[in-house]
């Protein structure tokens, strides 16, 4: 964990102590406001309190579950807000990113978007940030909803759930949730690298094609002057 968050964590861990169960449903929403706040530190230490008797385990993980969908129902109004054509323009800035690939991509979202919710939710990072494109698409709010406390509920459950099984080592949880986003990571980078390959490669080859008839073209009008 980063020192700079060390403080934050602190104060969101002394907030789930102070508050019980209903601490939990707070931090989470801040934590889904906030990414950088990891829940592989709160939702486990909630479940060392449970464990300890503090709250009940199934409170727990339901008021982390609420807070959860509070959370994600902010970003989603926030998404909503932002808007499409405010999207189209922020995207289309972005190198080797072109109108046809967003396009591709928002098609992609409007058929696939409950279960990129669903799934989303237990993906760091991206668990928070899908909100955000739900609400630009003005994904129905009903599926959204139910979608996100779905994932979240599974998610919560066991994170908190190892927190309880593990008690004092909970800390432990932690080390599992950094290596496994490591990995989604490391994938999601192999991803970008491919893409962007490919997409230099279908310019490139565009270009020399572009090239060739230019060529062919000047050849011909050459042939037909003389």
């Amino acid at each position: 964990m980063s020192n700079l968050l060390e403080p934050i964590v602190q104060a969101v861990v002394s907030l789930v102590g102070a508050l019980g169960a209903p601490g939990v449903g707070i931090a989470v929403a801040a934590e889904n406001l906030f990414p950088p706040i990891p829940s592989e530190v709160i939702l486990p230490s909630a479940g060392f309190a449970a464990a300890s008797g503090s709250m009940g385990l199934v409170s727990a993980i339901v008021w982390a579950t609420i807070g959860s969908v509070v959370g994600a129902l902010a970003l989603y109004a926030l998404g909503a807000w932002f808007g499409r054509a405010r999207f189209y323009s922020l995207a289309s800035k972005i190198p080797f990113v072109k109108e046809a690939d967003i396009e591709r991509a928002e098609a992609w979202f409007v058929r696939r978007g409950p279960l990129a919710v669903l799934l989303g939710r237990v993906v760091p990072v991206v668990r928070s940030l899908i909100s955000i494109p739900a609400g630009i698409e003005r994904m129905k709010l009903l599926p959204f909803t139910l979608y996100t406390a779905i994932g979240s509920a599974l998610w919560n459950s066991v994170l908190i759930g190892a927190g309880y099984a593990l008690g004092a080592n909970w800390a432990i949880v932690e080390e599992w949730i950094s290596r496994y986003q490591l990995i989604v990571f490391g994938l999601a980078g192999i991803a970008l690298i491919v893409w962007m390959v490919r997409k230099w490669t279908v310019r490139r080859s565009h270009e020399s094609a572009a090239k060739a008839r230019h060529l062919s073209e000047n050849v011909r009008n050459a042939s037909s002057i003389s």
